[in-house]
């Protein structure tokens, strides 16, 4: 962790610094930190993966209701990666 935060009304998120080096790609530039923040706050599902983190989904409406994946570090509060998965099914 690079120890980067950003406090929002309802939390303090911390980001990884390959999560900043990702957000460097074109196809995940455009990616709304505000969704991000919603995908880590309000997923309409959440799963812990075997290594502690955390994965969660969300449709975005604003994205031709595509479905983003955010993961998060054990803490539940550090933002890993963020990207649309093509493979989801709800």
């Amino acid at each position: 962790m690079d120890g980067k935060k950003r406090v929002t009304d309802s939390a303090v998120w911390l980001f990884t610094a390959y999560f900043d080096e990702m957000r460097q790609r074109p196809d995940r530039a455009f990616i709304d930190m505000n969704w991000i923040f919603l995908t880590s706050a309000e997923p309409v599902v959440r799963q812990q993966q075997a290594d502690g983190r955390f994965r969660c989904w969300r449709q975005i409406p604003e994205a031709g209701n595509r479905w983003l994946r955010v993961v998060l570090l054990e803490d539940g509060q550090t933002i890993h990666n963020a990207f649309f998965d093509r493979g989801f099914i709800l």
